[in-house]
Protein backbone atom coordinates (compact mmCIF):
# COMPACT_ATOMS: atom_id res chain seq x y z
CA UNK A 1 0.00 0.00 0.00
CA UNK A 2 3.13 2.00 0.67
CA UNK A 3 4.85 2.10 -2.28
CA UNK A 4 0.97 2.35 -4.49
CA UNK A 5 0.51 5.69 -2.09
CA UNK A 6 4.14 7.37 -3.82
CA UNK A 7 3.69 5.94 -6.58
CA UNK A 8 0.85 8.13 -6.64
CA UNK A 9 2.27 11.37 -5.37
CA UNK A 10 4.53 10.76 -8.14
CA UNK A 11 2.36 11.26 -10.56
CA UNK A 12 2.49 14.15 -13.40
CA UNK A 13 -1.68 14.08 -14.05
CA UNK A 14 -4.07 13.28 -11.35
CA UNK A 15 -6.49 10.41 -12.08
CA UNK A 16 -10.12 11.05 -11.29
CA UNK A 17 -9.75 7.78 -9.42
CA UNK A 18 -7.33 5.25 -8.38
CA UNK A 19 -8.75 1.35 -9.05
CA UNK A 20 -6.50 -1.08 -6.73
CA UNK A 21 -6.30 -4.47 -7.81
CA UNK A 22 -7.56 -6.30 -4.45
CA UNK A 23 -9.56 -5.94 -1.52
CA UNK A 24 -7.50 -2.91 0.38
CA UNK A 25 -6.67 0.37 -0.28
CA UNK A 26 -5.26 3.24 1.36
CA UNK A 27 -6.04 7.22 1.95
CA UNK A 28 -5.67 9.73 -0.75
CA UNK A 29 -7.44 12.84 -1.56
CA UNK A 30 -8.05 10.91 -4.71
CA UNK A 31 -11.05 8.53 -4.75
CA UNK A 32 -9.41 4.79 -4.78
CA UNK A 33 -11.68 1.39 -5.30
CA UNK A 34 -10.33 -1.95 -4.34
CA UNK A 35 -11.29 -3.89 -6.69
CA UNK A 36 -10.69 -7.75 -6.10
CA UNK A 37 -9.56 -9.93 -9.42
CA UNK A 38 -9.13 -6.59 -10.48
CA UNK A 39 -6.19 -7.33 -13.49
CA UNK A 40 -9.63 -9.56 -14.68
CA UNK A 41 -11.91 -7.16 -14.75
CA UNK A 42 -10.19 -4.00 -15.49
CA UNK A 43 -7.96 -3.03 -18.84
CA UNK A 44 -6.38 -0.50 -16.94
CA UNK A 45 -5.29 -2.98 -13.70
CA UNK A 46 -4.40 -5.89 -16.27
CA UNK A 47 -2.12 -3.12 -18.08
CA UNK A 48 -0.82 -1.95 -15.18
CA UNK A 49 0.15 -6.03 -13.46
CA UNK A 50 2.10 -6.50 -16.84
CA UNK A 51 3.91 -3.02 -16.80
CA UNK A 52 4.79 -4.21 -12.70
CA UNK A 53 5.50 -7.69 -13.59
CA UNK A 54 8.37 -6.66 -16.38
CA UNK A 55 10.02 -4.13 -13.72
CA UNK A 56 9.84 -6.50 -10.90
CA UNK A 57 11.46 -8.86 -12.90
CA UNK A 58 14.23 -6.56 -14.68
CA UNK A 59 15.04 -5.41 -10.96
CA UNK A 60 15.30 -9.02 -9.47
CA UNK A 61 17.96 -9.53 -12.33
CA UNK A 62 20.25 -6.58 -11.03
CA UNK A 63 20.09 -7.88 -7.62
CA UNK A 64 21.01 -11.17 -8.42
CA UNK A 65 24.35 -10.07 -9.42
CA UNK A 66 24.40 -8.97 -5.82
CA UNK A 67 22.97 -11.61 -3.83
CA UNK A 68 23.86 -14.34 -6.54
CA UNK A 69 23.12 -17.22 -3.85
CA UNK A 70 19.62 -16.57 -4.52
CA UNK A 71 18.97 -16.81 -7.90
CA UNK A 72 16.78 -14.52 -8.30
CA UNK A 73 17.45 -13.78 -11.85
CA UNK A 74 16.07 -17.53 -12.02
CA UNK A 75 12.57 -17.25 -9.73
CA UNK A 76 12.47 -13.52 -9.20
CA UNK A 77 11.98 -13.55 -5.41
CA UNK A 78 9.09 -16.67 -5.29
CA UNK A 79 9.46 -19.27 -2.87
CA UNK A 80 11.06 -21.90 -5.49
CA UNK A 81 12.62 -25.07 -3.45
CA UNK A 82 16.04 -23.32 -4.91
CA UNK A 83 14.87 -20.14 -3.26
CA UNK A 84 14.29 -21.45 -0.14
CA UNK A 85 17.05 -24.40 0.49
CA UNK A 86 19.10 -20.89 -0.57
CA UNK A 87 17.91 -19.36 2.75
CA UNK A 88 18.17 -22.22 4.73
CA UNK A 89 21.66 -22.45 3.76
CA UNK A 90 22.80 -18.81 3.93
CA UNK A 91 20.60 -17.33 5.82
CA UNK A 92 18.08 -13.77 4.49
CA UNK A 93 19.44 -10.85 3.36
CA UNK A 94 18.16 -7.12 4.19
CA UNK A 95 16.00 -7.19 0.97
CA UNK A 96 13.53 -10.24 2.49
CA UNK A 97 10.60 -9.51 3.21
CA UNK A 98 10.12 -10.82 7.23
CA UNK A 99 6.38 -12.33 6.23
CA UNK A 100 8.11 -14.02 3.33
CA UNK A 101 10.61 -15.57 5.49
CA UNK A 102 7.75 -16.40 8.12
CA UNK A 103 6.28 -18.80 6.10
CA UNK A 104 9.23 -20.51 4.79
CA UNK A 105 10.55 -20.94 8.50
CA UNK A 106 7.23 -22.19 9.48
CA UNK A 107 6.28 -24.63 6.92
CA UNK A 108 10.20 -26.15 7.04
CA UNK A 109 10.58 -25.95 11.02
CA UNK A 110 13.75 -24.29 10.31
CA UNK A 111 15.46 -22.24 13.56
CA UNK A 112 14.40 -18.87 14.00
CA UNK A 113 17.28 -16.64 11.62
CA UNK A 114 18.60 -13.21 12.45
CA UNK A 115 18.35 -10.36 9.43
CA UNK A 116 21.39 -9.66 8.01
CA UNK A 117 22.78 -6.12 6.70
CA UNK A 118 23.83 -8.28 3.69
CA UNK A 119 25.58 -11.55 3.15
CA UNK A 120 29.22 -11.56 1.64
CA UNK A 121 29.25 -15.25 -0.42
CA UNK A 122 31.17 -15.60 -3.15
Amino acid sequence: MRAMLISVKRLKVNPDIILVDGNKTFNHTIPSVPVIDGDNLSFSIAAASIIAKVTRDRIMKRLCEKYPVYLWSKNKGYATPEHIRAILQYGPCCLHRKTFLRKILLRDSAPEMQFDSGIQVE
